[in-house]
């Protein structure tokens, strides 16, 4: 039987949230996952590439996945929040999620802007675990995110102009805690030439996350050939 695939709209605090509901590759789900994506006044939108890789792979691992278009994308109503409203969307996206759901343990996971989400979201809620992936470290106040108990992985290029490798280790070493930052050899912050090792790189952290003992610093090079 294929999986189901839903289009749907969620009701948020500025109107409508366009969305899409995906099962897992195989079998019921054992997680639920909501990914977040990229900055919406810079094109961002829930079919971005890499918001789509990561959704695939936390698919292929067992997860049903809810991604969403923040408010004024596309089909959503509403404008641009300045990161605030973008929040109070994700939080009623994973209400939505989490009401389908109930018994499955929650995944929040967002790309560039859509990281910050995550964390702060991640921060404030139950949460299994949160995926952040190309974390702006040069944006205003990224350093005050994501200091929280939830388990967090860190997924970053290792030429991201926006988290560069420096300032990345530098920001992973503040956080205490259960964490976990991989750096994936592509060419720029959106993964260039090396997307499919990226979406292994999502797809492994599962295994690798539950085997941190706690506040273990790890950092591994994921090459681009294998």
């Amino acid at each position: 039987m294929p999986r189901s695939i839903q289009s749907l709209f969620i009701s948020g605090p500025a109107g409508q949230l366009e969305a899409l509901l995906e099962e897992p590759e195989e079998g019921a789900p054992r997680s639920a996952a909501l990914v977040c994506h990229p900055h919406p006044q810079h094109g961002g939108t829930m079919h971005n590439k890499v918001v789509y890789r990561i959704a695939r792979a936390l698919r292929k691992t067992g997860s049903v996945v809810l991604r969403f278009n923040y408010r004024g994308v596309n089909l959503s109503q509403g404008e641009y929040g300045h990161g605030e409203g973008e929040l109070e969307d994700a939080r009623s996206a994973l209400a939505v999620l989490s009401e389908r759901y109930p018994q499955l343990p929650v995944i929040l996971a967002g790309f560039s802007f859509g990281s910050r989400i995550v964390l702060r979201l991640g921060c404030s809620v139950p949460a299994e675990r949160i995926i952040a992936v190309g974390y702006p470290t040069s944006f205003p106040n990224s350093s005050s995110l994501g200091h929280c108990d939830v388990p967090r992985v860190f997924i970053q290029s290792t030429h991201d102009q926006f988290g560069p490798i420096l300032s990345m280790e530098q920001y992973f070493q503040t956080l205490a805690g259960e964490k976990l930052l991989l750096f994936v050899k592509s060419k720029d912050h959106f993964f260039a030439g090396a997307l499919d090792v990226f979406e292994e790189a999502v797809a492994s952290v599962g295994d690798v996350a539950k085997r941190l003992p706690d506040a273990a610093p790890a950092a591994f090079a994921v090459p681009l050939e294998h």
